[in-house]
C-alpha cells in the first residue's frame, strides 16, 4: 500500500496532469480522460483507501446532482429563448452606446451567474454577447471580458451560483437565505469594483457609438422566466425543509423539459448532452485525487495555513491564501483542500475561502473551470484573446476585488450575524 510522501508525490503529479489535460484538452477529448484513470490508479495503489474514497464520493454526490440539474435547466432556458431575449434587451437598452452596453452586460451577466450558475454565463451568455456586439458594430473586448470576470466574481451571492459555493454552503452551517443575505454585500462590492476596473482598463474601446439594434425585439419567454423564478423560490423552500437544493433544480428542469419534449423544442439526446456526464465524472475524479493528496500530508500543511477567528486580518489572509492556491491548482481543488480546516474555524473563514476561490481565478486561465470553458468558447469562434492581456487585466482587477469583497464580508458578518 502506497502511503506518506510517495503517495503525496504521486497524487500531486496526477493532479498536475489532470489540470494540464483540462486546460489543453487535446483533440477536444473530455477532462475525464485523465482524471478518471488518475483516481483509479490512486485507489489501486492504496494511496486513497476505499473507505476514504467512498466518504469523499458521498460528500460530493449531492453537489454533482445539483450541478447536473442546473446544467439541464440552463440549457432548456436557452432553448426557450431566454438568452436570445437577454441579447435583445442588451442591444435595445444600450441605445448603441458601448458604455451603456457594458452596463447591460454587467447587469445581465451578474443575474445569470447568480441564478443559473457561472457555467451558464460563460457557455450560453458569452456567445449571445458576441452576437450582440457584432450587430451593434462595437468593439467586443470589454463585453467579452466582462462575461468571464463576472462568471467568477459575481458568483458569490447564492449557494447555487457556483460549484464552490455549494461545497462552502454545506460546510458553513447557514440556511439558503442566511447565506445569500451574508454574501449580498460582498457580491455587490465585487461587481462594483469589477465595473470600475473594466471601465478604466478598456476606456479606449468604449468610445464612439454603435448601430442601434436592428429588427424586432425578442420577447422574454414568460413560461421559462416563471419556472426559473419558481425554481429560485424552491431553493429557499428546500433549504428551510433541510432538503438538498438539487430537488428544486430537478423540479424546474422537469417542468421545462416536458413541454419542450412534447413540442419537439428539444429531444432526449439534447437532454442527455446537457447533463455533461464526462464533466461530472471529471469533477468526481478530481475530488478523489484531491482527497488522496490531502490525506497523505498536504491536508496537515493546509490546516497550518488557515488562521483562526473571524478578524478582518484573518479573513484577508485566508482569502489571499485561497486565491493563490486557486491560481496554482484550480479553484475546485483549492476549496476541497481548504474547507475542512476553514469549517473548523467557523462560518467566517469558510466564506473568506469562498471569496478567495471565486474572485482570485480571474488572474490566470487555470484558476477556474469556468475560465477554461470561456476560453473554449472563444477558441470555437476563432476569437481567442491574448494571454498577456488576460493576465494584465487580472493583475489590475483581482487585488482590489479580493480586498473589497473580503472587507465587505467582514462587515456583513457583523450586520447579519
Amino acid at each position: 500500500m502506497l502511503t506518506g510522501p510517495p503517495a503525496e508525490a504521486l497524487a500531486a503529479l496526477l493532479l498536475a496532469a489532470t489540470l494540464a489535460w483540462a486546460i489543453a484538452r487535446p483533440r477536444g477529448l473530455p477532462e475525464a480522460v485523465i482524471a478518471v484513470p488518475a483516481a483509479g490508479l490512486l485507489l489501486l495503489l492504496g494511496a486513497l483507501p476505499l473507505a476514504r474514497a467512498a466518504s469523499a464520493a458521498r460528500s460530493l454526490l449531492p453537489t454533482l446532482g445539483f450541478l447536473a440539474a442546473v446544467l439541464v435547466l440552463a440549457a432548456l432556458c436557452d432553448r426557450y429563448g431566454l438568452f436570445e431575449a437577454a441579447g435583445s434587451l442588451m442591444a435595445r437598452g444600450s441605445g448603441g452606446r458601448p458604455v451603456a452596453l457594458l452596463g447591460m452586460v454587467f447587469a445581465i451577466a451578474s443575474c445569470v451567474t447568480a441564478a443559473l450558475s457561472l457555467d451558464a454565463t460563460v457557455v450560453l451568455l458569452t456567445p449571445v454577447v458576441f452576437a450582440t456586439v457584432a450587430r451593434m458594430q462595437v468593439r467586443n473586448k470589454p463585453h467579452v471580458y466582462a462575461c468571464t470576470h463576472l462568471a467568477n466574481s459575481a458568483s458569490l451571492l447564492l449557494p447555487v451560483s457556483n460549484l464552490t459555493n455549494l461545497l462552502a454552503f454545506s460546510a458553513s452551517g447557514l440556511s439558503f437565505v442566511r447565506f445569500g443575505a451574508t454574501m449580498a454585500l460582498p457580491w455587490l462590492v465585487a461587481i462594483g469594483v469589477e465595473w470600475l476596473v473594466l471601465r478604466s482598463f478598456f476606456r479606449s474601446d468604449l468610445v464612439g457609438r454603435g448601430e442601434p439594434a436592428p429588427g424586432p425585439a425578442h420577447p422574454v419567454p414568460r413560461f421559462a422566466a416563471a419556472v426559473l423564478g419558481l425554481t429560485l423560490a424552491g431553493f429557499v423552500v428546500t433549504s428551510a425543509l433541510h432538503l438538498p437544493p438539487a430537488l428544486a433544480a430537478l423540479a424546474g428542469a422537469v417542468v421545462l423539459a416536458l413541454p419542450a419534449l412534447r413540442s419537439q423544442r428539444c429531444d432526449w439526446r439534447f437532454l442527455g448532452r446537457s447533463l455533461e456526464l464526462p464533466f461530472l465524472l471529471f469533477v468526481l475524479a478530481l475530488g478523489l485525487v484531491v482527497r488522496a493528496l490531502s490525506a497523505n500530508g498536504l491536508g496537515h500543511l493546509v490546516r497550518q495555513l488557515v488562521p483562526g477567528g473571524s478578524s478582518l486580518w484573518s479573513l484577508l489572509l485566508l482569502a489571499l491564501v485561497a486565491a493563490l492556491l486557486a491560481n496554482l491548482i484550480n479553484n475546485l481543488p483549492a476549496v476541497l483542500l481548504l474547507l475542512p480546516a476553514a469549517a473548523a474555524a467557523g462560518t467566517g473563514p469558510v466564506l473568506a475561502v469562498l471569496v478567495g476561490v471565486n474572485t482570485g481565478p480571474n488572474l490566470t486561465y487555470v484558476g477556474s473551470l469556468a475560465t477554461l470553458l470561456w476560453r473554449r468558447v472563444l477558441r470555437h469562434r476563432g476569437e481567442e484573446l491574448p494571454v498577456s492581456e488576460f493576465m494584465r487585466l487580472g493583475a489590475v482587477s483581482v487585488p482590489p476585488v479580493l480586498v473589497g469583497a473580503t472587507v465587505a464580508l467582514w462587515i456583513s458578518l457583523r450586520l447579519v450575524g
